[in-house]
């Protein structure tokens, strides 16, 4: 029985060796290999197999709505303007820390009446207190050297020397500090006079 070699296999040829004898197998090949292709057993027909799928959208694609006329985008423009001013304004408010404070104090006025001069006076003490904390601090380190907080020990020793103080001062600084800016300014120049 004569088999057909490869190089013999005419284009068109694939159709007719569907009805070819059971002798004849046909193995598909993956088109792109960087493998040597072995060669073909006796009897074995490889033909590469090539496949195409079209997939379309179950759904249609609606089409794009009419465009808008200019008197629609002018006005469409002034609406977004508006909502940016707005969104503008509630921005500047909510970052306005010196109007939230000013607001505290005038709430508050008639039970603490002179509670931003109080603040203004009491604010240099506290600053003072902190600032001789973080020399203290730096000192520390300095004269033990930057190997001092290596140590598990050392280190907790170091914070619970100076963590919690600064940290509470801080926070206080950062409370008494903007209550005495937010208060009336005439009073601290008439308390220097």
């Amino acid at each position: 029985m004569n088999q057909p070699a490869l190089s013999r296999v005419a284009p068109g040829v694939a159709s007719r060796l569907f009805h070819a004898p059971a002798a004849l197998a046909i193995i598909p090949l993956p088109l792109a290999t960087n493998t040597p292709r072995p060669a073909p057993a006796a009897g074995v027909l490889r033909i590469p197999m090539n496949f195409q799928f079209e997939v379309t959208p179950a759904t249609p694609i609606p089409s794009s709505p009419p465009p808008a006329t200019v008197a629609e985008g002018v006005d469409l423009l002034r609406q977004m303007l508006e909502v940016q001013k707005e969104q503008l304004k509630q921005l500047r408010a909510s970052h306005d820390m010196g109007g939230r404070w000013k607001a505290f104090l005038n709430r508050w006025q008639d039970e603490f009446p002179d509670l931003a001069g109080a603040c203004r006076k009491a604010l240099p003490a506290i600053e003072r207190a902190y600032g001789q904390l973080m020399a203290e601090l730096t000192d520390t380190v300095r004269r033990d050297g930057s190997d001092a907080l290596d140590s598990d020990f050392a280190l907790q020793e170091f914070l619970d020397r100076y963590g919690m103080r600064l940290a509470q001062l801080g926070t206080i600084i950062n409370l008494v500090g903007p209550l005495a800016e937010a208060g009336p300014q005439g009073e601290s120049q008439g308390e220097a006079t």
